[in-house]
Formats: structure tokens, sequence, C-alpha cells
């Protein structure tokens, strides 16, 4: 791993993209720190704020319906470098919002560029990747995991020094807009213009296939986030202290296998590591919910963050490459699937639990895991041939 990414931050037009997927996690621990104390400024209710957090998604499907659209007439470098400087700017407004018009206006906002963001950091990798000849897709979403892992420090840290969230957000977003802007040329370097079908079709069967691995991966993703405390603590009695371990297990185990993963699928391809992470995230959730011991479920959340841990990168880089679908097209078809799956999961595994228990329900993952392997065997467009292909090419080489 150290060599992978040290090779990867040495090539500065790879680690600009690369650290605008971090901006994002940064900015996401942050606020997901902040919630608490602006449901209690604003006067939210458990089930206000629930609603209220929902316009962010809908702000992304806003933003997956404009994005041929923008993407015709604007860049990609240039949305990707203007994009991230304005969702730093939003999210200062939406955590020091006065009031909740304008928290839910922020919401709506940060859903809507943050797809298009997605869109534009995703095609540049793509566009990299073909320039360099070899992989770069799970380095940049490492980035992203590590960011969200360094945002709960630093949120931690701050608290800890008695400043607000208000101020918080202030202090790192500056960094960042001032990063993002020593990075300009690197960014605005991919010219490329999207031009996306005219009429609209029917996905075929195999790209509704990698929606529906993408959901699962999602649905995974956030069923770890949502139940992995509550279920070590009420169904393996887990002291306070411990309860946060299944999910800081997954975190790192993601971490991990994304700074690797680009050197992994080049060694296994696209398809064997789908498939094998499938199967290894479905094998994790079955040892978490027969786990007799809380050493054991840590265990099988660390194998559900392995087995996760390349499954998008890898989507991401099969829709972008589907013959007769543009690179925006493919993108919002797979995200589209990851969305239902992170927001609908928890709610379906929370359903199942109050009829029967947390357990139960969490097996529902193990069924969606053999599933998504047997569809993601079967996908002609993930494929492994593009590993005979992958070049190691050095990171010094510059593209740009």
């Amino acid at each position: 791993m150290i060599k992978n990414f040290s090779s990867f931050i040495k090539n500065k037009p790879a680690l600009a993209v690369g650290f605008l997927f971090a901006t994002s996690s940064l900015l996401f621990g942050i606020w997901v720190a902040s919630i608490p104390g602006i449901k209690t400024r604003l006067g939210f209710t458990d089930g206000s704020l629930g609603l209220s957090l929902l316009l962010s998604p809908l702000g992304a499907i806003t933003g997956m319906l404009l994005s041929a659209r923008v993407f015709s007439k604007i860049s990609v470098g240039r949305w990707m470098y203007t994009g991230y400087i304005i969702v730093c700017c939003i999210m200062i407004l939406q955590i020091n919002s006065v009031n909740r018009f304008m928290f839910w206006i922020c919401l709506y906002c940060l859903g809507a560029i943050s797809f298009l963001n997605g869109v534009s950091a995703n095609a540049t990798v793509n566009l990299m990747e073909k320039k360099y000849n070899r992989l770069l897709m799970s380095t940049c979403h490492g980035m992203y995991s590590l960011g969200g892992a360094l945002s709960a420090g630093i949120a931690a840290l701050l608290f800890v020094v008695h400043i607000p969230s208000g101020w918080q957000i202030v202090a790192v977003a500056s960094v960042l807009i001032v990063i993002i802007l020593c990075n300009k040329h690197h960014l605005l370097a991919n010219r490329d213009i999207i031009h996306s079908r005219s009429a609209f079709k029917l996905p075929s069967s195999s790209i509704l296939g990698i929606s529906f691995i993408c959901m699962v991966s999602f649905m995974a993703e956030g069923c770890v986030a949502d139940w992995s405390a509550i279920y070590f603590k009420e169904i393996l009695f887990a002291p306070k202290a411990l309860i946060s371990l299944g999910y800081a297990g997954f975190s790192v185990a993601m971490t991990v296998g994304r700074l690797n993963g680009d050197m992994l699928i080049t060694k296994l391809g696209s398809k064997n590591v789908v498939v094998s992470g499938s199967l290894l995230a479905a094998t994790g959730f079955l040892v978490v919910v027969t786990a007799p011991v809380i050493m054991v479920a840590i265990l099988g959340y660390i194998m559900v963050g392995l087995g996760c841990c390349c499954i998008v990168p890898v989507l991401f880089r099969a829709s972008a490459n589907i013959p007769g679908v543009s690179t925006v097209e493919g993108y919002a078809m797979i995200t589209t699937g990851g969305l239902i799956g992170f927001l609908t999961g928890p709610s379906v595994i929370g359903f199942i639990s109050e009829k029967a228990d947390l357990s139960k329900g969490l097996s529902l993952l193990i069924l969606m895991g053999l599933l998504a392997a047997y569809v993601a065997w079967r996908n002609p467009f993930i494929l492994n041939k593009e590993t005979a292909a992958t070049v190691s090419l050095p990171y010094d080489e510059q593209i740009y």
C-alpha cells in the first residue's frame, strides 16, 4: 500500500483530483458532528430533522436529471474546479444557517451540486486511467475514505478546544478552498464536453445489473453506519466504549482496501474482485450475525469492509465504458441504484428487526451479497481483460 500510495501522491494531476474526493468526506465529517447542535438551535424534532435531511437526496436526483445538459455545455474540468469550491461555501452556510428555510435550501443545493461534482471527478479519473493506461479509481475513492477518517479526528479535536462547529467548518472549508485554488491548473486541464444521447432509452439488463450491485454495496455501507453500534449494544451487550468498534473496523478496512485496490484489481481483474468482494462481504455479515462475542463481530465488520472496498470503484469505471452510453448516463444509472440502497437499506433492516430481531434483519445482507456476486459474474460489462491491458507506468509521468 505504501509504495502504491507514495507513487500516487508524487503525481500532481492525480493527487489534485484525489484531493477532491477527500474534500467531500472532510466536509461531511464536520457536518455529521454538527447535526446535534443544528437540531437544537433550529428546534427540530427527530422526525422533522429526518424529513429535512431527505432534501439532499432530492437535490441529488435533480442533479442527475440536469447532468446531461450541464456537461454538454460546461467542460468536466471547469465544473470540477468550480463545483467543489461551491460545495465548501454551501457547507459553511448550511452549518451556520440562521433559520430552517436557509437550512433547507442549503441541503437541497448541496445534494444537487455534490452529484454533479461526483460526475466530473469520476469522469476525470476515467480519462486519466486511459491516458496513463493504469488504474487510479480505487485509490481516489480511498482518498475519500481517508478524508472521512481524518475529519472525525479533526472535529473531535476542535470540540475539545471548544471551537463550535460553525467556526470549524469555516476553518476547514477555507483551507480546502485555498488548496483547490492552488490546484487550478491541473483541475481545469480536463476540457472534455460529455454529450449524451438525444433520445431516452430504457437501460439493458446488464446496466441494471451494475446498478443492482451498486445498490447492494451502498446498502451494506449504510447499514453498517446506522446499525452496527445498535447491534453491539442490544444484541452483544457491548459496553459504551466498544459499541463503535464495528464501524471503526469497517472504515479502516475500507480505507486500506481502497488504497490497495488499484494494484489488486490490476493483478486479479475487475470481475474477480467484485465477485470475491461480494462473497467476502456476505461472509462478513454471516460472521456478524452468528458472532458469540464482540471481537468476532468486529472481525466480521472488517471482512465486510474489505469485501466492499473495491466494488464501487470498479462499477464507476465500468459505467464510464459502456458502449453507446455516455459517462454522465452511466454514472447516473449506477448512482441511482446506490442512492436507493443507501437510503432504503437501513429502513428495510429496521422494519425486519422490528418484526423479528436485528440479527435476522442483517441476515438480509447475506442474501443480497450472494445475489450481487452472481449478477457480477454474469455481467458482460464487468471484465477482467483490462488487467492484461493495464501497464504499471510510473505516476511521475505527467499527463497534463
